[in-house]
């Protein structure tokens, strides 16, 4: 008898990302290279808004990662010296949560403008980024309806990490990153890490392929770019979104952080926090991560 190919959404962004890993022309990885083991994994409580009542803390969450994207735009943002363009956004939506008690309502994201964002945010209205994540908002607001947090994760999570990530993706564009779902699993570990939720299967879910993973697995030699697209990426040069070079890199990190979970026995979500908060430390922006406008990370 024939196996029946997996269908469920992480059964197959692990089989998609294999695949392309293994006929890759741009991106080798090489399996047995040093990365160093551990790091830092979950959410900073002085960073996050986690002290509030759990409904309030899940619509936060719910709203930091709708607006998790836009890493293409980071430089062209107003962000505090020695600050990530992350650590920046995250601050000042905690700070506009801490201040009222929880963020924006459903009712508020399904009619909020970009005015509102920027203000949050400090960052210019008119910057495209802004735009985009007023879309997103208004998208999540949508999603929610006339529940709040807590019933929306209930009703589409029904205890599976799987089942959330595969309703988010379906419920809002910004989150249908086919092949790979990276911020439709990462919302659902950020409810986990949060503690307003918990999923059986967490530990299925796979590494978050965003570009700042991948450029710690280069940086540390377990990715090796072709020197086309290496000198490319270290010019700072943006990679067409969903172009095979930007394909190859994402599918080739979650690939590799399969590798990884196997040789250390820890989960990917788990590994994939400690290579994203080691690409925060100072050292690993030169040469830089790879760069492509899109919505999805």
């Amino acid at each position: 008898m024939v196996p029946t190919a997996p269908t469920g959404l992480l059964d197959t962004v692990r089989r998609d990302c294999a695949a392309i890993a293994a006929s890759a022309r741009w991106v080798r990885i090489e399996a047995d290279a040093p990365v160093a083991h551990g790091g830092l994994a979950g959410l900073d409580a002085e960073v996050h808004f986690l002290d509030g009542e759990p409904a309030a803390v899940a619509r936060y969450v719910l709203v930091l990662d709708a607006i998790n994207f836009g890493s293409g735009w980071f430089a062209s943002l107003r962000v505090p010296p020695g600050e990530s363009a992350t650590t920046a956004l995250t601050r000042r939506l905690t700070e506009h949560a801490r201040e009222r008690g929880g963020t924006w309502t459903a009712a508020e994201l399904r009619r909020i403008g970009t005015g509102e964002v920027g203000r949050v945010l400090g960052q210019d209205p008119g910057h495209p980024l802004i735009a985009l994540y007023a879309d997103a908002l208004g998208q999540l607001g949508a999603w929610l309806g006339d529940r709040d947090a807590l019933q929306a994760i209930a009703a589409a999570a029904d205890g599976s990490a799987e089942r959330l990530a595969e309703q988010l993706a379906a419920g809002m564009p910004f989150f249908d990153d086919v092949g790979f779902y990276k911020r439709a699993q990462i919302t659902v570990n950020d409810l986990a890490l949060a503690g307003v939720a918990a999923f059986a299967d967490l530990d299925r879910l796979t590494a978050f392929a965003d570009n700042l993973v991948p450029h710690v697995l280069r940086a540390e030699g377990m990715l090796v770019y072709a020197p086309a697209l290496a000198e490319r990426v270290d010019a700072g040069l943006p990679l067409p979104a969903g172009g095979g070079m930007e394909r190859e890199i994402r599918a080739c990190a979650v690939h590799a952080c399969e590798l990884l979970a196997a040789r250390w026995g820890v989960p990917a979500r788990t590994l994939d926090n400690w290579l994203w908060n080691r690409g925060q430390a100072p050292g690993h922006d030169e040469p830089p991560p790879h760069r492509t406008w899109t919505v999805f990370y």
